[in-house]
This record gives structure tokens, C-alpha cells and sequence, in this order.
């Protein structure tokens, strides 16, 4: 596992990273894997339906289900990744006091393990994969601590590149999430997911929107977002991040978005931004208002993670690259949603 330490990176790492990226898809024996979510027109789960129920379709191809089960039970690797940035200093003690009851009532020791990542201008590890709340926990209350001081050495010179939110911000958004899969989950079994909580503005990463889906997408990763957007912070006009291709060729560098102009950054849309992470990895987007405090938003999250459903198929192709998945019910007015491809 990686060292909190060994895990910010240094100038120039994550392009290396994306180079490396295993061009395989996670799950072995050419079996795909998906977890489904299924809902009714009221918005409640739905727990009794049977593995006749369902349908997947494959690049538009039928594919027989051949492993079906209801995730209630199984482990779970979660990660929560926090956006220390300046624009979210406010409403840090929130987020951090609602996560710590999450990981509460969410985290079975005997079964679930947890992570937890903060990122501003840099992405760093805060507590490596644990099953302990207690070591979470003392994670979380270092969380709006900058780097800048968690990182000096001895004479109290600075390790490693940044900076810290001390020195002219940024917000490492799309690297988080493609460190977290890359370097986390892509290792592990079974049932994973993260939560993002952000305003969705990156201003600092050096992979693009594209290539952080693609790699969550290849680690089998669902991520949760929640925007918790503070209106009277605002933000330097920094470029919008992230280079303009994506890895894989598929979505690049942000393609749906415009770029910012020049005098502002008026064309960043945070929300779009988290919609489409959590749209396209098979997990849910959720925003802090008056009507929807963080802790209902958790609330929610967990009741998803403890019903879900997890169908398996074998494609009846073999080509490589990206293939589209869409995921049905026979019972009418229910909406399942699921993550939408993957890599072969």
C-alpha cells in the first residue's frame, strides 16, 4: 500500500502514471461486473426484484446474466476524497463532523476498509486503506490542515513539490479521483466506491475529466458526489486543468465543458462537472441546499450501498476498447442506474 507520503506526487507524475495505465480491464475471466441501483417514480429503492428481471445490453447486444446476487452483505471499499481548497474552508468543519458519522454507521470493521484522500493544490493520502474508525477519524481532523505544515521535515524545509494551500491555491480534483482508482482500487475486490466532496472546479490537475473517469471506470469505481458550494467564496481565474486529450481517446479533456474565458472563470460549471463523473461510473450526484443537508445526503448514500445489485455477464465479443452497457428492468416505472461502460 502506498505511504501517506510516497503518495503526493511530484512535477510531471501523473502524465508518467497515465503512460503506465494497464490498458486491461479489472475483473479477470472476462466476466463484467455491474452494480445497479433501482429506484421507483417516488424516488425509494427498490430491494425484491429477481434476477429475471433485468436485462443488459452490451454495445446494443443482449447478454445472457450469468452471476446475480443483492450487495447487502458484502464487503465494501470505500474512499472519501475532500476538497481542502480555499473555496471550501467554510464549510470544512460540516463536511468533516457529517463524514466521521458516515464512516460510523457505514464501515462493518469485520468486513469494510476505508481511505481517505484530501486534495487542494496537491492530492495526498491521509489514512491508507484501515478498517479502524479511530484512525479515520484522527484523518479527518487533519483534513484542513495545510500541507505545507503536515510536510516539512525536521529543519522545516518543505517534502516534496507543493506548496500547500499557503501559497497560491489550486484544486487537484480530477487527479484525486484518478489516484484513488489508479493507485487504490484498481488493486482491490469486490464492491468499491468513493465519495467526492467538492464545488467541481479543478484548477489544478494534470490528468483531464476524461482520463479521471476512465481510470475510475477501469477500477470498477463508483463515485458519489457531493457539491457543497460556498457563494461567497470565489476563486482566482486559473485555467480550467487538466490537459485537453483524455487517455483513452474516448472523452477528452473535458469535452462536454467550454473553456473558461480569459477575463473569468464563468464557463466552469462545477455541478455539470460532478453529474458527469457520477453519471458515468455508476454512482449519484447530490448537492448541499436548505431542502438537502450533508448528513441526509449521506443517509442516502449509505441506503444505496447496502442495496444494491450485482449482475455479472460474459460478453459475447471479445473486442477490445470501450463498450457501452445499459442496464433494464421488465417492471415498469423504475429507473436503474448503473455505470454505463467499461474498458475490454
Amino acid at each position: 500500500m502506498l505511504s501517506r507520503r510516497n503518495f503526493l506526487y511530484l512535477a510531471g507524475a501523473l502524465p508518467a502514471l497515465a503512460r503506465a495505465q494497464d490498458p486491461k480491464y479489472s475483473t479477470s475471466v472476462n466476466v463484467v461486473s455491474v452494480l445497479a441501483t433501482v429506484r421507483d417514480k417516488q424516488g425509494k429503492i427498490v430491494h425484491d426484484l429477481a434476477q429475471d428481471e433485468f436485462a443488459i445490453q452490451e454495445d446494443g447486444h443482449p447478454q445472457s446474466i450469468r452471476y446475480f446476487s443483492q450487495q447487502s452483505d458484502l464487503p465494501l471499499t470505500l474512499g472519501l476524497l475532500i476538497d481542502t481548497s480555499g473555496s471550501q474552508s467554510r464549510v470544512l468543519d460540516r463536511e468533516r463532523s457529517a463524514s466521521y458519522e458516515f464512516f460510523e454507521h457505514i464501515l462493518r470493521e469485520d468486513k469494510d476498509k476505508a481511505f481517505l484522500i484530501h486534495f487542494d493544490r496537491e492530492v495526498e493520502l491521509l489514512q491508507d486503506l484501515t478498517s479502524s474508525r479511530k484512525e479515520l477519524e484522527a484523518a479527518l481532523r487533519e483534513a484542513d490542515r495545510p500541507q505545507l505544515n503536515r510536510r516539512s521535515s525536521g529543519n522545516g524545509a518543505p517534502q516534496g513539490r507543493g506548496q500547500g494551500r499557503g501559497a497560491g491555491g489550486g484544486t487537484a480534483l480530477y487527479d484525486s479521483v484518478f489516484l484513488a482508482a489508479d493507485e487504490i482500487l484498481k488493486k482491490q475486490q469486490g464492491r468499491k466506491a468513493v465519495v467526492l466532496l467538492s464545488d467541481g472546479v479543478d484548477t489544478n490537475s494534470k490528468t483531464s475529466i476524461g482520463g479521471a473517469i476512465e481510470s475510475a471506470q477501469r477500477a470498477d469505481m463508483l463515485v458519489y458526489s457531493i457539491r457543497f458550494a460556498d457563494s461567497d467564496v470565489s476563486r482566482s481565474p486559473v485555467g480550467f486543468g487538466g490537459p485537453g486529450m483524455g487517455r483513452g481517446g474516448r472523452r477528452g479533456g473535458g469535452g462536454r465543458f467550454p473553456q473558461p474565458s480569459a477575463g473569468g472563470r464563468s464557463g466552469v460549471d462545477g455541478k455539470k462537472i460532478l453529474q458527469r463523473i457520477s453519471d458515468e461510473t455508476g454512482g449519484s450526484y447530490f448537492e448541499v441546499n436548505g431542502k438537502m443537508s450533508i448528513d441526509k445526503i449521506y443517509d442516502q448514500i449509505e441506503e444505496e450501498l447496502r442495496n444494491q445489485y450485482s449482475l455479472g455477464y460474459t460478453p459475447d465479443q471479445s473486442s477490445g476498447g470501450y463498450h457501452r452497457i445499459l442496464v433494464s428492468v421488465k417492471r415498469k416505472n423504475l429507473t436503474v442506474r448503473a455505470r454505463d461502460g467499461y474498458y475490454s
